[in-house]
């Protein structure tokens, strides 16, 4: 049975920050890329480390975790242009309509690496795992993460509303916006702004990921 787009949406729920950085590696270098001189290259960058003490472990999170950025990308980047994800042959090219590229959304081994059940960790790991992603990828462009303080209980509500509705304004959306609708949103500015993509812009870009880091600290999404 043939899945649809949203379908899909569904199964990669979690965001993977691992996107983000990847777009400026595939701006920089378009071909040549493989699983492995990926994963190094983040990992030289200090945004991907060691993640398990036994090395096949390491390994298969790594390959995972990459992949399904991968496979999230090629969607996200969709019709304007193709990345080819395969672990041994990695490149993004403009997506010609002579080419006939089509995401394959019956492929096992995308479902595989688009399904976090796969992922040799419970929900609670591998939010904290993406959620340190996020942050180291912060660290990589300038944003400095936001601090909580101390408020009594009826400032916080307040503050609360009105820090959800500027932000939600800064992703173009209202009020009544679902998790859903926010994250797609997300997506979508993100990869409008980011500086390595036609027409970027480096400062938009941080509004966007600030605002989005707040939102998910205030709704957990």
């Amino acid at each position: 049975m043939q899945m649809n787009s949203e379908q899909s949406y569904c199964q990669s729920h979690h965001d993977n920050p691992l996107i983000w950085p990847i777009i400026t590696l595939l701006k920089e270098q378009p071909t040549g890329w493989m699983i492995h001189t990926l994963s190094e290259e983040l990992k030289q960058r200090g945004i991907l480390s060691t993640l398990d003490s036994e090395p096949e472990k390491d390994l298969f999170k790594r390959n995972f975790l990459l992949m399904n950025a991968l496979y999230q990308l090629q969607e996200m980047l969709l019709p304007e242009q193709w990345l080819q994800a395969q672990a041994m042959d990695i490149q993004l090219s403009h997506n010609l309509s002579s080419n006939n590229n089509q995401i394959a959304f019956n492929d096992p081994l995308r479902e595989y690496y688009l399904n976090w059940k796969n992922y040799d960790a419970d929900t609670v790991t591998i939010q904290n795992l993406l959620s340190s992603f996020w942050h180291r990828y912060q660290d990589h462009i300038g944003i400095h993460s936001s601090k909580k303080s101390a408020q009594n209980p009826s400032s916080s509500r307040h503050n609360f509303h009105t820090i959800n509705q500027q932000d939600l304004m800064t992703l173009e959306l209202t009020i009544n916006a679902k998790p859903n609708e926010i994250r797609r949103q997300w997506r979508k500015l993100a990869l409008r702004w980011h500086p390595d993509r036609p027409n970027g812009d480096a400062h938009q870009f941080r509004i966007i990921c600030e605002a989005w880091q707040r939102i998910q600290e205030h709704l957990n999404i």
